[in-house]
């Protein structure tokens, strides 16, 4: 790579480092892998804000001059052309892109967007892809640099270095291209161990009246993370097998507590907190719960959270402090199931729960996958029957796909059941047609796939169901969110086109 000035020896004092334009773009997903979820899910969850991006971009600025955009592509639908011309609008030196394994075809399209309209730009990717693929991805012309790891530090530390290469070998996470054509790979940028040092997310680089979602009791929404990592080894989960992961890390009660107070002034009133599991420490949800109700906040949030992790009395704490609605992953619907994938928990523990919630006023979202490694029909139709049972506002079923870099897709290229390394091939040359590898020891992706369709009838199709989902809506946005979520529902079909329309308009 052709250096853009003399190189020097040394660090340089922060105020000598020139100010940069950076635009942070999250990419289109109109080629967005999908496959084991059914079409209402992707067609009505609604825009989330990229989260990742606007701590990003909030950070940069607070601890150095360089200067920050946020362009989200996502919830205006824009076209390729439409996105191109966007680009050209707009003058900048970096592009820093979220690369996802699942949106990498959209990723190389931005990528190359960007290299015709700003051939000078140095492009730059982060997010979970590039650690997974770094040699793949790097390897991509359009592409200069890769970013590894957690991002905050050491992008702003990327930045400062950028116009100085001699330096560039010193940014903790970096992988470039040196001018021999040998690959320089600095490994993973180090966890941040005090969250509270990160600042909070630059929601203003956004219209934060875009963002809304299907489940949403508000017709806007944001989402927060309180902490970072998950102490728990499930098997179909890549969390275990990421190397971004460091431990169990979390934010003060203070500094949340500022962050939702920051949301209401921009007027938003609800959050998703998107925590692995919220409720790995017991103490710091009741710190939490304590400062909102002493600050008196008028703020809604809901959680993620393992049936191991909670108690009666914390659900009522959590709910008096306007926690609303809590995820679980419930995953399978019997014992047997549970010790296979390591979730650890029972039938009686999910029981309860999911009773403890309801008594304390909470929706309650069941999350269950099928397909998953020795289940059988009959399982299926245990999870069917548990999530009657246990009788929750909303599921999601979902059908279980190995993801790349953990142990049950080695296990599964060792065994023959996935027949080919389909995620790294895919990572080499992303192209449209891409299907997602499922697990077909007892049954066939076709087979998979009307049981899916089953599995949500079943559920969602109840009289008792739907009379009882009328009477919780709240506003006429969510109102038409969930009537056209129902009609979708009705007329679910094993293989329906999930993205047929926004397809179309990619290409205009």
């Amino acid at each position: 790579m052709e250096p853009p000035r003399k190189p020097v020896l040394g660090p340089q004092p922060h105020d000598a480092v020139p100010p940069l334009s950076v635009l942070l773009i999250n990419p289109p997903r109109f080629n967005e892998l999908i496959g084991k979820n059914p079409a209402i899910v992707e067609r009505h969850r609604g825009f989330n804000p990229p989260l990742g991006l606007l701590q990003l971009a909030g950070y940069v600025e607070a601890h150095s001059k360089h200067r920050v955009e946020v362009l989200d592509a996502q919830p205006d639908a824009l076209s390729y052309t439409e996105l191109e011309a966007e680009l050209s609008r707009r003058s900048f030196d970096v592009a820093g892109i979220t690369a996802m394994t699942f949106t990498l075809i959209d990723v190389r399209h931005v990528c190359r967007m960007v290299r015709r309209v700003a051939p000078h730009a140095k492009i730059i990717l982060g997010g979970a892809h590039v650690h997974l693929f770094p040699e793949a991805t790097i390897a991509w012309p359009e592409v200069d640099f890769l970013l590894q790891g957690e991002g905050e530090l050491a992008f702003t530390d990327f930045l400062d270095k950028l116009p100085y290469p001699a330096l560039w070998s010193t940014v903790d996470g970096l992988v470039y291209a040196r001018s021999d054509g040998t690959i320089h790979n600095a490994g993973l940028a180090p966890s941040t161990q005090d969250l509270d040092s990160l600042g909070m997310p630059a929601r203003t680089k956004v219209d934060v009246r875009k963002y809304t979602s299907l489940l949403g009791r508000s017709d806007m929404i944001t989402t927060m993370f309180t902490s970072r990592g998950c102490p728990f080894r499930c098997t179909f989960c890549d969390r275990p097998y990421s190397p971004v992961i460091s431990g169990f890390r979390w934010r003060s009660a203070q500094h949340v507590a500022d962050e939702m107070e920051q949301c209401i002034e921009l007027g938003i009133r609800e959050a998703f907190i998107y925590d692995d599991t919220f409720t790995v420490r017991k103490d710091r949800v009741y710190e939490l719960c304590n400062e909102i109700r002493r600050r008196q906040l008028n703020f809604r949030w809901d959680v993620r959270a393992h049936v191991n992790t909670v108690t009666a009395d914390m659900l009522r704490a959590m709910a008096e402090a306007g926690c609303d609605r809590i995820h679980f992953g419930v995953e399978v619907g019997n014992e047997r199931m549970m010790r296979v994938i390591r979730k650890n928990h029972t039938v009686e523990r999910v029981l309860s729960a999911f009773r403890w919630a309801r008594n304390a006023g909470m929706e309650r979202l069941a999350y269950f996958i099928i397909g998953q490694q020795t289940e059988t029909r009959d399982d299926i139709d245990d999870t069917i029957a548990l999530a009657r049972r246990i009788d929750p506002e909303y599921v999601l079923f979902t059908i279980f796909c190995p993801y790349p870099g953990t142990g049950i897709y080695a296990q599964g290229l060792e065994r023959g059941i996935i027949r080919r390394d389909v995620w790294g091939e895919f990572a080499r040359d992303p192209r449209a047609g891409f299907e997602l590898p499922v697990w077909e020891e007892n049954f066939t992706r076709r087979e998979l796939k009307k049981i899916l369709v089953k599995c949500y009838h079943s559920f969602y199709l109840r009289p008792r169901y739907v009379l009882r989902a009328a009477r919780r809506i709240r506003s006429l946005g969510e109102l038409v969110r969930k009537f056209r979520a129902g009609v979708s529902v009705v007329r679910m079909r094993p293989n329906e086109g999930v993205f047929s329309d926004h397809a179309k308009k990619a290409q205009r």
